[in-house]
């Protein structure tokens, strides 16, 4: 029966891990670029817009869940130990929770909400955003290797 939990909660871990690895990616390599390529009032106007929008219920379900699975499993892990691909449980759960949640958290929803205050027409509006998305980009980059290796871990998990 047990086994049968944890393949589930797996099972979702990973495709969790991988929506949001794939959404993070998408950001790193082809949002923000298009973003900054528009005049300046544009990017902010579309980042603000997109950190409007981003908190779909389907959104927050996977991206939030995926935490919440990724911590049950490591602690399981931790206490069952690392047979049967606990280790790569505890791997996956640490990677996805410090790595994307936290760091979501810690760096860049407080860079969200200070853009958002920012008034795209002037010139401090474009000097915030000149800071913005090179942090804001090399920080994404970093949750979206997390969320691939948390998927990665998971599904090594899976197949031990």
């Amino acid at each position: 029966m047990l086994d049968g939990v944890r393949f589930a909660l797996t099972l979702a871990a990973t495709l969790g891990s991988g929506l949001v690895a794939g959404v993070l990616f998408a950001f790193s390599s082809f949002v923000l670029r298009a973003f900054r390529l528009l005049p300046a009032a544009q990017g902010i106007a579309a980042m603000q817009s997109v950190n409007r929008t981003v908190r779909t219920p389907s959104f927050l379900l996977v991206f939030t869940g995926t935490a919440v699975l990724g911590a049950a499993l490591a602690g399981w892990a931790a206490v069952t130990g690392a047979g049967h691909g606990g280790g790569w449980l505890l791997a996956g759960g640490v990677l996805y929770v410090a790595g994307t949640f936290v760091l979501t958290g810690a760096v860049h929803i407080p860079r969200n909400n200070a853009l958002d205050t920012v008034d795209p027409h002037t010139p401090e509006g474009a000097a915030a955003w000149a800071r913005f998305v090179p942090a804001w980009t090399a920080w994404n980059h970093v949750r979206t290797l997390a969320a691939l290796g948390a998927c990665a871990a998971f599904a090594l998990a899976l197949a031990a």
